[in-house]
């Protein structure tokens, strides 16, 4: 990064240049459904639903978390997001990825606390 610029705020990078890929994965935004219908009602609990959910998605495409370019994140305001973060940093596994948190008022249905969309190339 250059050096012009003070150094991100937690586990991201400021920007991922992506040369000569070939296969790219845009998810839509992730919610935390379990494969059972189930949606948990503790947000660290949906975080690690929402990353799960990615991380088969990305296995579909032939792609691990390391292919992971961008992650949006939205949470509803108020949310404790330390849950959140931490499990995102736990399955990125120390893998810097360009992301940005954006905190709304409610997300589509009311029991959905946070939702994720990445971007992966490869």
């Amino acid at each position: 990064m250059p050096d012009e610029i003070a150094a991100p705020a937690a586990n991201y990078a400021h920007a991922v240049h992506t040369v000569g890929a070939s296969a790219w994965l845009h998810t839509s935004g992730v919610v935390p459904i379990a494969p059972d219908g189930v949606v948990p009602d503790d947000i660290g609990a949906q975080a690690e639903v929402v990353w799960v959910n990615i991380v088969a998605m990305l296995t579909d495409a032939a792609m691990t978390p390391a292919d992971i370019v961008s992650v949006t994140t939205y949470a509803v305001v108020g949310e404790n997001l330390a849950p959140v973060m931490a499990v995102r940093d736990r399955v990125l596994n120390g893998h810097l990825a360009a992301s940005t948190l954006v905190t709304v008022p409610a997300l589509a249905r009311p029991e959905w606390r946070m939702e994720i969309a990445i971007v992966a190339a490869r």
